[in-house]
């Protein structure tokens, strides 16, 4: 193999240190959901740091994870597989830059206890400014880059590019609150922030989805995949749910019928999915059995069970006489971290085992792998039980409290085996998490030195 030449090897290093700060992201975001799950059974647990610190710092430092690794991949895989050259080799740096320090910022500002923010983002408005900034570079990047691609662009192109413009419409939706016309207005302002956060999180879906397929495209050495009419339809009706299907969040807000109505029908789309997935899966799995000895095919694989499950949950909640026993349960929560480690950690995961070997140039020797393995199995495992007490307890809260002959805190105390449960089941999960990543983080330190 040759050597790297100087201005191939800074390309690749910008992406390695996506990795790198995206994996001490995900382990800071877990200890700090870990000290959150124990403050919620147990008040008065690490004081030091109170449940209202803790709670948003699990949940941006593991957005922060799912951007940063999402990113650090793309900027990778576009000069290196998709036969174009990156517009710019400066702006992914100063990209990094925006990025790290403003997640300092933001640190520092709840530990300090300075809110201001609204859901996922409860960090001072003010710091908004920075991370739409850093998107309008990346965005920029991206674009100038792909449009010079001659060849018919493949559907995780499309993916990665519908992704980053939807992030940068919806987050500067979800922060309009700051204006009067929005805030002073609480029907108008919950239909535009759970309009925007629904959104929101099906425009990194995309940035995820996408990094699936090219995935599965570059393992198989295959294109068709990426290129096939079924992979555009799947695409196309994923962006329509990404547009239209929201308002699931909102069936208790006193909005027109129509807005419902849609919403519903929308949302009873993922019925196609669900059943491409079922249609799929027995041709596909003993293919996959077969290369299941491979990391990056192995999470791929655990990722498409997770959407299935998930999937499966997420129907359900959209049916309003459903909703009305689940809105604001721990079946919500099931659901989300369903989705955030089931499907969307795994699939990140997978693009982690494959782009960093690549880099290094060094492959996981039998023991690293075996490692890596241990740990993934310990992370599923553990997983499904974690899942299915959220359901649980989900399930249990909604019918007291629709039952209404409980008080809060009665409830709270019927459901609390079950979220000892999920908090115990969140260090095996950790542990799990540790496996898969040291590995990796031993072939970024020697790399990097």
């Amino acid at each position: 193999m040759e050597p790297l030449t100087g201005k191939e090897k800074m390309k690749k290093e910008i992406s390695i240190y996506f990795i790198l700060f995206a994996i001490i992201a995900l382990i800071g975001g877990v200890i700090f959901g870990l000290i959150g799950a124990f403050q919620f059974i147990t008040p008065g647990f690490f004081d030091f740091i109170p449940f209202i610190k803790t709670r948003p710092l699990h949940v941006s430092m593991v957005i922060s994870w799912i951007f940063l690794s999402a990113i650090g991949g793309i900027y990778y895989y576009l000069p290196t597989c998709c036969n174009v050259t990156l517009y710019s080799d400066k702006l992914p740096r100063i990209h990094l830059w925006i990025f790290i320090l403003t997640g300092v910022i933001v640190i520092i500002s709840y530990l300090s206890g300075q809110f201001g923010g609204r859901e996922y983002w409860e960090f001072p408005p003010a710091l908004a400014i920075p991370i739409i900034i850093s998107w309008m570079l990346f965005g920029f990047n991206f674009f100038k880059t792909v449009f010079t691609r001659t060849e018919p662009w493949p559907v995780y192109i499309w993916m990665w590019g519908t992704g980053i413009f939807f992030f940068l419409f919806t987050y500067i939706e979800s922060n309009l609150w700051v204006f009067p016309y929005f805030r002073d207005n609480l029907v108008r302002d919950i239909t535009v922030q759970w309009k925007s956060n629904g959104s929101l999180v099906g425009s990194w879906n995309m940035l995820i989805y996408g990094t699936a397929i090219f995935l599965m495209d570059r393992i198989k050495n295959d294109d068709s995949i990426a290129k096939s009419r079924i992979a555009f339809i799947m695409y196309f009706l994923g962006l329509t749910n990404l547009i239209f299907n929201w308002a699931h969040h909102i069936y208790i807000v006193p909005n027109a019928l129509w807005i419902r109505y849609i919403a519903y029908g929308i949302s009873m789309t993922e019925l196609i999915i669900l059943g491409k997935i079922i249609w799929n899966w027995k041709a596909s799995l003993s293919k996959a059995l077969q290369d299941f000895h491979i990391l990056t095919i192995r999470f791929i694989v655990a990722s498409d069970v997770w959407i299935f499950l998930n999937l499966v949950l997420a129907i359900m909640l959209s049916i309003p006489a459903i909703n009305i026993f689940t809105h604001g349960t721990h079946l919500t929560v099931a659901h989300a971290m369903g989705s955030t480690i089931g499907i969307n950690t795994m699939i990140l995961i997978a693009s982690c085992l494959f782009l960093i070997p690549d880099i290094t140039r060094k492959q996981f020797n039998p023991f690293q792998s075996k490692i890596i393995s241990i740990g993934f199995w310990i992370m599923n495992i553990i997983l499904l039980f974690f899942w299915l007490a959220l359901v649980i307890a989900g399930y249990i809260k909604g019918y007291l409290v629709v039952q209404d002959k409980l008080i809060f805190q009665d409830i709270m105390l019927q459901i609390k085996p079950y979220l000892t449960i999920v908090a115990l089941s969140g260090i095996g999960i950790f542990a799990g998490l540790l496996m898969v990543f040291i590995p990796s983080l031993k072939l970024i330190k020697d790399y990097i030195r």
